[in-house]
């Protein structure tokens, strides 16, 4: 009976969403979210090495057209959209441009300012949000938690940088459309999430191809760039988003958002062990805060 059930539950998917489908019900939706905080940063990290030689935004452009391009032959965006309805495709429209830009923003902004204070301000948003959509003490305590954590790693050393904030606080206020339409997208289960993530990062492609393609070039004259751009592209777009969709085909928005209370951790660690950013005692109090803060909140279903 059991074994019926399962059958019947992958009737109608093709092979790469069935692939997809058994992997999120084989593996803890937890471990997929723990892989996910790795590479969340890690590509990132990498990333930042490269804007010396390939320019922020032509790493950007390496990064989401070489997520695009291992996508395409398995999760076939054509396919995917052909058979999408209007809602459907308006929703992909919606995560492509919020990828695109939300991917060039996070550059613009870790090139000015360091990847702890980045990812604290990621969240502040996701906070913002529970309490529009659900006003209660617990989440005013929450937003206040997180804002004083973001204004202490701010601290007088980044206030000068008002460029890097606003590109810090645009990427955060993105990050949180992400999460919103990628659990949309995943409503359907992992496998068909996953497809609708391939043609979502096909349409941000779209909208990166002129942007950053010029200093992208360089990286096609050096083999060895090209491969650091396509590594990151794997670390920082395909092994992180997919392991989201699988996770979030499993769990409560809720459930997710407080995990997402570890990610300033994970962003702390990779920044000292990459890039050798060493937070003082101040900086560590804030990251702590913002943590306190995500931990705290509950969002509305």
């Amino acid at each position: 009976m059991v074994k019926g059930h399962i059958a019947f539950q992958y009737l109608g998917m093709n092979g790469s969403e069935r692939i997809f489908a058994k992997a999120a019900a084989a593996v803890p939706p937890h471990l997929w979210f723990g892989v996910s905080a790795v590479f969340h940063y890690l590509g990132p990290a990498f990333a930042v090495l490269l804007f010396p030689a390939v320019g922020v935004l032509g790493v950007a452009w390496l990064r989401i057209a070489s997520a695009a391009a291992l996508f395409a032959p398995w999760t076939r965006p054509w396919r995917t959209l052909a058979a999408a309805d209007g809602r459907t495709r308006r929703l992909l429209l919606g995560l492509g441009l919020c990828l695109a830009v939300m991917n060039c923003a996070f550059y613009l902004a870790l090139d000015r300012l360091p990847i702890s204070l980045v990812a604290a301000i990621e969240f502040v948003g996701t906070i913002a949000v529970a309490l529009h959509g659900l006003r209660t003490g617990r989440n005013v305590a929450a937003l206040a938690l997180a804002v004083v954590g973001v204004f202490v790693l701010i601290d007088v050393t980044w206030s000068g940088d008002p460029l890097g904030l606003f590109w810090a606080f645009l990427n955060g206020a993105l990050f949180v459309g992400y999460i919103v339409l990628g659990h949309r997208i995943a409503q359907g289960g992992a496998g068909g999430g996953v497809e609708r993530l391939g043609a979502a990062m096909a349409i941000a492609f779209l909208f990166v191809l002129p942007v950053g393609l010029v200093e992208a070039l360089t990286a096609f004259t050096a083999p060895l760039l090209l491969l650091a751009g396509i590594g990151v592209g794997v670390c920082s777009s395909v092994i992180p988003y997919i392991c989201d969709q699988l996770a979030m085909s499993r769990l409560p928005r809720a459930s997710f958002a407080l995990l997402l209370a570890l990610l300033p951790a994970t962003a702390t660690v990779i920044g000292v062990i990459v890039l050798a950013q060493i937070p003082g005692t101040t900086d560590i109090l804030g990251i702590l805060l913002v943590m306190a803060g995500v931990a705290l909140h509950k969002p509305a279903r």
